[in-house]
């Protein structure tokens, strides 16, 4: 699931996001959401958040559990 909708993510849900520095080369970091940093209710490129480590990017997708 993509992350461009505020009310799918959740603080504590698993997801791949890329950071500010990623950009470029397209790398994903995941992790679990601490807080979100998007007010708006949907953003073309991801929802901002903070993981629970400290690091920010966007939502690049939602993780599926099996």
């Amino acid at each position: 699931m993509k992350g461009q909708n505020r009310s799918d993510i959740f603080p504590g849900l698993e997801v791949d996001i890329i950071l500010k520095k990623d950009q470029r080369s397209g790398k994903k970091t995941r992790g679990f959401v601490k807080d979100l940093l998007t007010s708006s209710a949907f953003h073309s490129r991801g929802i901002k958040v903070r993981l629970e480590d400290g690091q920010v990017g966007r939502v690049l997708e939602i993780v599926e559990e099996d």
